[in-house]
């Protein structure tokens, strides 16, 4: 069984539609268990055994809430070679950010010995870049982005780790 986790922040809900969204799209896969996790609550034991780790986080002037920063700095397991992507929702589409926040959640992942990968604009459609991002709550190419997140995750974690 692959293990997956999924931590997110959310003001308002949007970043948690999102990781929920995810979370649907991973367990398509057969043989995945997912957790959601909000930043406050981490799940020690989980995150362990998780093979895969996502991070999500609102857009805030440009870049992750100091909640997810503060998670990130202060994670209390190792994560070094587990599997991870990020995603990022915005509340304001016509300033940009959410690549900003991806790719501040991405350091994160990498500085930490983090296996980066969201299948890109090549495996599948619709293309997840960076990974999944979202203009408040997600709905309609929004929403099947975040879903095929979590596929792209579940599938990369079976290959990478044998589950």
């Amino acid at each position: 069984m692959l293990k997956m986790s999924i931590i997110y922040h959310s003001e308002t809900g949007n970043t948690e539609k999102m990781a929920t969204l995810i979370k649907e799209g991973a367990l398509q896969v057969p043989g995945v268990e997912v957790i959601l996790m909000e930043v406050a609550k981490l799940d020690r034991t989980a995150l362990e055994e998780s093979k895969v780790i996502l991070f999500g986080s609102p857009t805030y002037y440009g870049t992750m809430s100091w909640q997810m920063k503060k998670c990130m700095d202060t994670l209390p397991v190792k994560v070094e070679g587990k599997l991870g992507a990020p995603f990022a929702s915005a509340a304001w589409p016509g300033g940009g950010g959410y690549e900003l926040t991806e790719m501040a959640l991405i350091q994160g992942m990498l500085i930490r010995g983090m296996l980066v990968y969201s299948g890109g604009v090549v495996t599948g459609r619709p293309p997840t870049h960076f990974g999944a991002v979202s203009h408040r709550a997600p709905e309609g190419f929004d929403a099947d982005r975040c879903r095929k997140l979590g596929e792209n995750l579940a599938r990369k974690g079976r290959d990478l780790f044998n589950h």
